[in-house]
């Protein structure tokens, strides 16, 4: 994977994790499945679909999937249970060695930032696991602003956080609303090519 950085003066860097970071999507893409399964999905979850939620807060996954295939659900419900699959799943992620590595260079001259649209306490621990949580001091998820992506709050108050203007940062992300979310913020991004083809 080659990342295509554009250049620029850029005082701070922020990451999103699922595939990002950590390529945890495919693993996602399982717990949705089964979640939805268990409130009355009777096909295989869209994979198109799926992925074209990236970056947007669980919560509001879980509305827009029912949504799409006309369920009824209880969204709060459906949450905690799709996370307790994914938790169950988290060991088996495998790191984006070109972004981590990047981030990793980045991390020694300029700060860095997490911008996820997960849970606060998966995002936590998933960064634990990959050996990434000493590498980012700074973590934002939806708890910490009113709009997820693709809003720009969050990529806002990581520049903040990072004591940066947001002009200044560059953002990585691999999926749409997470770059939407990125030019909204006035920030420049690199996209992580998507991995849901491979393995």
């Amino acid at each position: 994977m080659k990342l295509d950085i554009p250049p620029g003066d850029f005082a701070g860097y922020i990451f999103d994790l699922d595939g990002t970071l950590v390529d945890t999507m495919p693993l996602h893409y399982r717990a949705w499945d089964e979640a939805m399964r268990a409130v009355g999905l009777k096909c295989p979850l869209d994979e198109e679909l799926f992925y074209s939620l990236g970056g947007v807060p669980t919560m509001k996954v879980a509305e827009l999937i029912a949504q799409h295939y006309g369920l009824a659900i209880d969204p709060l419900k459906v949450f905690h249970h799709k996370e307790s699959l994914f938790t169950a799943l988290q060991k088996d992620a495998k790191l984006i060695e070109p972004v981590v590595a990047f981030a990793r260079e980045a991390a020694k001259t300029h700060p860095v930032s997490i911008a996820s649209g997960g849970p606060r306490y998966i995002v936590r621990e998933m960064l634990r696991l990959a050996g990434l949580a000493p590498l980012f001091p700074v973590v934002v998820t939806p708890e910490d602003v009113v709009h997820g992506k693709p809003a720009p709050d969050m990529f806002l108050l990581a520049a903040k956080k990072m004591g940066v203007e947001p002009a200044k940062c560059l953002v990585f992300e691999d999926a749409e609303p997470g770059m939407r979310a990125a030019e909204a913020a006035g920030m420049r991004y690199v996209k992580v090519p998507s991995r849901k083809k491979q393995g």
